[in-house]
């Protein structure tokens, strides 16, 4: 281990991971990058994920069973707290890096005007194939306004100085879990400058069981009450917000059609398009486990 290298304290929240979890600890114990610690906050779990983390004889993982089972961000804040490194990385039980990801990413910070570097990453599905996630060159700088545009920050690759986020008292706002990463990404890139790097340096697994993909109605009630309650209008009324309005009145869409079919073809009259009305028409006369099964996989 080299002596300059400042600690790096990755945070590894799980909740019964044990099926991939030991893909996701060995990519951090085989980083290149060595000046690091784990810390593993296992929300409850009622599988072997804690049997499988205590197998590793390495004083650099450090457990933490929570007194209660959180929601994952509730839990995220709880582990950053035990946190004792100068950066903060995220990786989820089913994901992981590449070997050089950390040793790629922690010289970025010599620039002292950076406060969190991302990267591009692989998505990995359950057939061994694997995609970029994104085609183009991630910004960096002040990036507020092309993550608006075009959001591109993967959080299995977000690496994000500690003194940033420690010092506040909800570092996410684990009542919107679902969508707590844009949130907390969009509030940073007001107060610091991102750097991005375009080479790939994580997989990120796509899965049936994953949160997202279990709770997508739920997802939408939480991104309509996060736009409205967040104030995001007055607080990112410099920014073309086209982007996220359109976001909004597609979840909207979906709310509404969970609640009411007859209440979603009311609003799209009120905001008729044709395209829009083909749209719900076909929604309108689908059975519900083939509309829940397409918006999965949106």
């Amino acid at each position: 281990m080299k002596k300059n290298q400042p600690l790096v304290s990755v945070i590894v929240n799980c909740f019964n991971g044990e099926k991939y979890l030991t893909k996701c600890l060995d990519s951090i114990k085989n980083q290149t990058y060595k000046n690091w610690e784990i810390i593993f906050w296992d929300n409850r779990s009622t599988d072997n994920s804690a049997i499988i983390f205590k197998s590793y004889k390495d004083k650099r993982f450090k457990y933490f069973l929570s007194k209660k089972k959180n929601v994952l961000y509730k839990g995220r804040n709880l582990a950053i707290n035990k946190a004792k490194g100068k950066y903060i990385a995220f990786l989820d039980t089913d994901d992981f890096w590449d070997k050089n990801k950390l040793q790629e990413q922690i010289p970025k910070f010599k620039n002292k005007k950076i406060g969190l570097v991302y990267s591009n990453f692989f998505k990995f599905t359950k057939n061994q194939i694997r995609k970029i996630a994104y085609g183009f060159n991630l910004p960096s700088g002040n990036v507020t306004k092309k993550i608006i545009e075009n959001y591109s920050v993967g959080f299995l690759t977000v690496v994000v100085k500690a003194n940033l986020i420690k010092k506040k008292k909800k570092i996410f706002d684990y009542k919107y879990d679902l969508l707590a990463d844009l949130d907390f990404i969009l509030r940073l890139s007001l107060r610091t400058n991102f750097y991005g790097i375009n080479k790939p340096l994580a997989y990120y697994r796509i899965h049936e069981n994953q949160l997202q993909k279990k709770k997508m109605f739920t997802q939408a009630k939480q991104f309509c009450e996060w736009f409205k309650k967040k104030k995001i209008e007055e607080n990112f009324k410099e920014f073309d917000l086209t982007n996220i309005i359109n976001k909004y009145n597609y979840y909207d869409f979906i709310r509404t059609f969970n609640k009411s079919k007859i209440e979603l073809l009311k609003k799209v009259i009120k905001n008729f398009s044709f395209k829009i009305f083909f749209k719900i028409i076909a929604l309108i006369i689908m059975p519900n486990r083939i509309i829940k099964k397409l918006i999965h996989n949106v």
